[in-house]
């Protein structure tokens, strides 16, 4: 991984109070007007697969109260996999995913992985892989949608959430998250291979054997005064 994989940094714009109570599709989601003011983050790609990356948009704002996250993804087949809870249904299924964590050691990260019908699977862990599957997001909340040509997905974090996490750092006065923003891409096969999975990484981790787990996976979200 190069240098400037490992210095990616999104500006996450901060709200006036001009725009409060702007929701638009449910309490504390954003209307497409003030989705407009955020900064547009469409730098993705397959760390591990030799093509292009299908489109994945993502842009995030924030005010004293909440972050807020949107993610739009282009996919001509959406694949939703059944399962007896949400860990089975999730991986299996297109989903995009938000970690953070409280240091570069990822001890502890936090992950969030979410598929287009609003299953949510979340977990606390340590690196490298050792999972807290009970583990679940104080104040998520999210809203999906599928459309003509895919999906997308809104939601919102409290702030207070990863202050008590003690993932929101400051530096120089400007607060920031170490976070991770990935895609898990599958599509139907055929066979004895009936559905094909590949991933997607708006950082670069390296590596041979594709794994977001690493702390090479994590860029910065700073969070503008």
């Amino acid at each position: 991984m190069d240098n400037a994989e490992a210095n990616k940094n999104y500006r996450v714009k901060r709200l006036g109070a001009q725009y409060e109570g702007k929701n638009g599709g449910g309490e504390d989601a954003l209307s497409h007007e003030v989705w407009g003011l955020a900064e547009v983050l469409g730098d993705f790609s397959f760390p591990w697969t030799k093509m292009e990356a299908p489109e994945t948009l993502f842009r995030a704002l924030w005010d004293d109260d909440l972050f807020y996250f949107r993610f739009e993804v282009v996919d001509e087949d959406v694949v939703l996999a059944e399962g007896a809870d949400a860990k089975e249904q999730v991986v299996g299924s297109d989903r995009v995913e938000i970690f953070f964590t409280t240091g570069d050691d990822l001890d502890p990260y936090y992950g969030l992985e979410m598929d287009p019908r609003g299953e949510v699977l979340s977990y606390e862990t340590r690196y490298h892989r050792q999972f807290n599957w009970e583990w679940e997001c104080p104040g998520l909340k999210i809203w999906p949608k599928l459309t003509d040509v895919g999906y997308e997905l809104e939601g919102s974090i409290p702030m207070q959430t990863f202050r008590d996490l003690e993932c929101l750092h400051e530096k120089n006065g400007q607060p920031y998250l170490k976070a991770g923003l990935f895609r898990a891409e599958f599509s139907h096969g055929a066979g004895d291979d009936p559905v094909k999975d590949d991933w997607i990484s708006w950082v670069n981790p390296g590596g041979e054997i594709p794994d977001f787990h690493v702390p090479s996976a994590f860029g910065v979200l700073s969070f503008e005064r």
